[in-house]
């Protein structure tokens, strides 16, 4: 990854980094009006004008303490309970410190869990509503429980006991695991990833607060410098002049499919009459299952996109998304969109069964594969977002390439799924020429090059790109 530190510093590098500012710029909300008519097939009718789209609630809600105060805080964590986070809830933690999830404030308390867990959304204090359909909650056990006691705080420590933040106004309830489990993905069924990982280990009670995060999060990997905050983001992406923000949330390499899906998004919205719309390409950064590409190949993948210019670097802005992936399907696919209404994104494009994965106990998809975007168009909070579904992209056999998917002539078209893809790239075969940028499989087979058995016939962790 060293070469895209050099290579990426002119100004108008999709992987450019900005200096954090502690009063950062907002342009004026962006001004759409949409008429819909009771039939389902009536289009979006769009009224133009300049500016990024407020974020939820009208501010971002940032917790970072400022510098001046950090040693003090630091102090106080000292003396205060604490609880040992898992690097998920650091993630969580990172999450809620730049704004992803305003108008939140902290981990939730309890009547802001079950709002998400019942409604997918937040009543706010003058009435409207803000989308929130994934639960962000601190689980603690009876132990901790009983060490805080009476404390109205406590201090949130990393594994290596660093104070990481503090969590104030406390609040602790029962956490209703089958519950929450049952009403973000839709089933109990054993062998869900994040479920096993965060949720089955955890405690019996959550405890909810104000956060004040003592210093910014940082995973020292070398990608610190592309995980632009909200705030970051909108000044760029004012830099730019950008009047429209459409957002490609992501979590695979990126092929000519994806590179067309953008790119014909971005001409979508020109015919539309904005006049420089901003390819947000914000893939996530937080945790993912042990089966997909690690974020660190990924970035090094999406580089050689950029640099074989499949996707246009003047236009395109590429930043980490912080967040841990729930694979929870139309349920998560909302948090997906409403975080990046914070920063600064007013089009989202949303695809083919987004969030989803495969039934864990059973031979089938968890999710109805549209039901992600029907559940987008229809959500609560979201209002302001105009969702981009996908149109089907396939390999085109009479033109080489990759091309939307013409329904007259299906014989001409060759669907690669993800499950081809990696077994070609295991193999160390090619795929059809146009499929991907060829500097971008070349990434991928060589990630998938350091999968290969040792001698004692167990994987070893892939090693970072």
């Amino acid at each position: 990854m060293a070469s895209m530190a050099t290579r990426f510093t002119k100004s108008s590098s999709p992987f450019h980094s900005i200096t954090r500012t502690s009063n950062p710029h907002f342009a004026a909300p962006v001004k759409i009006s949409i008429s819909r008519s009771s039939k389902a097939r009536t289009p979006l009718r769009l009224r133009v004008s300049a500016g990024l789209i407020e974020p939820d609630g009208g501010r971002l809600v940032e917790l970072l303490v400022e510098e001046p105060l950090r040693g003090l805080k630091k102090r106080e964590a000292l003396s205060l309970p604490r609880i040992e986070l898992s690097s998920i809830d650091i993630q969580w933690v990172h999450v809620l410190s730049e704004g992803w999830a305003s108008p939140l404030t902290g981990f939730m308390r309890e009547s802001e869990f079950l709002q998400t867990l019942h409604f997918n959304s937040l009543r706010l204090p003058d009435g409207s509503v803000a989308n929130m359909s994934v639960p962000i909650v601190l689980a603690i056990d009876d132990a901790q429980k009983h060490r805080i006691a009476d404390s109205t705080s406590v201090a949130l420590f990393d594994a290596n006991n660093n104070p990481i933040a503090i969590l104030k106004d406390i609040e602790i309830y029962k956490h209703p695991e089958e519950e929450r489990i049952a009403r973000t993905w839709g089933t109990t069924a054993p062998g869900l990833p994040y479920v096993d990982q965060a949720i089955t280990n955890a405690g019996n009670w959550l405890i909810g607060g104000d956060l004040e995060v003592i210093e910014p999060i940082k995973y020292h990997d070398g990608l610190d410098r592309f995980r632009q905050s909200p705030a970051e983001l909108r000044e760029e992406f004012t830099r730019r002049n950008a009047d429209a923000v459409f957002a490609f949330q992501l979590r695979n390499p990126v092929h000519n499919g994806h590179a067309l899906l953008m790119t014909d998004t971005r001409r979508r919205l020109l015919d539309m009459g904005y006049k420089n719309p901003i390819l947000l390409l914000h893939p996530l950064g937080g945790y993912t299952k042990a089966d997909d590409v690690p974020l660190s190949w990924r970035m090094k993948q999406h580089e050689k996109v950029l640099e074989d210019g499949v996707l246009d670097p003047e236009t395109t802005v590429v930043s980490i998304f912080p967040s841990p992936m729930h694979y929870a399907g139309p349920t998560e696919v909302q948090w997906h969109a409403k975080a990046r209404i914070n920063a600064g994104a007013n089009f989202y494009i949303v695809g083919r069964d987004p969030a989803g994965m495969g039934h864990p106990t059973e031979k089938r998809d968890l999710y109805d594969a549209d039901h992600g975007k029907k559940v987008l168009s229809m959500a609560p909070g979201l209002e302001r977002l105009n969702i981009l579904p996908f149109r089907v992209a396939a390999y085109d056999k009479t033109q080489g390439k990759m091309a939307f998917f013409d329904p007259s002539r299906p014989q001409d078209f060759l669907f690669i799924s993800g499950t081809k893809m990696r077994t070609l790239a295991k193999n160390k075969e090619n795929p059809p020429e146009g499929f991907m940028c060829p500097g971008g499989w070349k990434v991928l087979v060589e990630y998938y090059d350091s999968l290969v058995p040792a001698s004692n016939d167990r994987l070893p962790e892939p090693v970072l790109a």
